[in-house]
C-alpha cells in the first residue's frame, strides 16, 4: 500500500508522497489491533491505540479527546485537501473523524513512537 511516483500526477504531489516514505511514519492497518503509538505534532502529544478497521481509541487532546475516544483515522495530509490513506506520517498533518466534531486535522506530526 505503499505510494510510488505516478506518471499522471504533478511533480509537487510525487515529490510529496516519496517524502512522505523518506520522513517515516506508520499504516495503521500494518499495526496489530491493540497496538499503541505516540503521535507527538507541534502542539499536542496523543496516544492511539488502534482497534483494527481505520479505528483507533485516541486522546491527548484536551478540547477534543481529553479521554480516550474511539475515532475514524482517515490517514495523513500535507496540510491540503489530498489524504494518504491510513497513514501516519512525520511533516504531515493526521486527520481523524470525531463523532461529535467531525473531522480533525492536527499540526504537523513531528515524531510518532510505538509504546
Amino acid at each position: 500500500m505503499h505510494c510510488l511516483p505516478h506518471p499522471n500526477l504533478s511533480d509537487s504531489i510525487n515529490h510529496n508522497f516519496v517524502q512522505a516514505e523518506v520522513e517515516g511514519g506508520v499504516y495503521l492497518d500494518d499495526l496489530p489491533p491493540g497496538a499503541t503509538i505516540q503521535v507527538q505534532t507541534l502542539n499536542h502529544s496523543y496516544l492511539l491505540v488502534n482497534r483494527g478497521e481505520g479505528k483507533a481509541l485516541i486522546s491527548g487532546h484536551p478540547r477534543f479527546c481529553p479521554q480516550p475516544t474511539l475515532v475514524t483515522v482517515d490517514g495523513s495530509n500535507w496540510g491540503g485537501s489530498m489524504l494518504k490513506l491510513s497513514f501516519i506520517g512525520r511533516g504531515m498533518c493526521m486527520e481523524f473523524r470525531h463523532p461529535a466534531h467531525r473531522t480533525i486535522t492536527t499540526s504537523k506530526i513531528v515524531e510518532i513512537r510505538q509504546v
